[in-house]
């Protein structure tokens, strides 16, 4: 992505097309000319739940994400699918701080960095079978 602007724009095309999103709402969205964040909120195509924030900046030519969070959830928000996210509070794993909650707040493993675009491929790899 060029810039910051065009990336919040790839990425709410991304939902709307997202065979796996059935409604979002933007929470909160801003663009400079070198950085920008967005907070989304969604329905899932199996009712879950999912908010997604990231933080990004410009890096030469491409937009890096620098800081994200995307909390998928029960409908009733209450029980965790799973959380991505890299707050630096596991370094005793590969990929620090990179890394993922499944299920619990405790069962952590690694991950690798994501953006919303690549959250989005991941989950219509893990909810698209379930509607099968």
């Amino acid at each position: 992505m060029p810039d910051p602007a065009e990336y919040l724009s790839a990425v709410e095309l991304a939902f709307v097309e997202s065979p796996v999103i059935t409604n979002f709402s933007v929470v909160r969205q801003w663009a400079n000319s070198d950085d920008g964040y967005i907070r989304v909120r969604a329905t899932l195509l199996n009712n879950n739940f999912l908010e997604a924030a990231e933080y990004f900046m410009q890096e030469g030519e491409d937009v890096v994400t620098v800081d994200y969070r995307y909390h998928w959830a029960a409908p009733d928000k209450q029980q965790l699918r799973r959380r991505w996210d890299n707050t630096p509070d596991h370094p005793e794993l590969p990929n620090f701080p990179h890394h993922c909650h499944i299920e619990s707040e405790t069962n952590v493993v690694s991950s690798e960095a994501m953006n919303m675009l690549q959250l989005l491929k991941v989950l219509q790899n893990l909810i698209a079978p379930e509607k099968k």
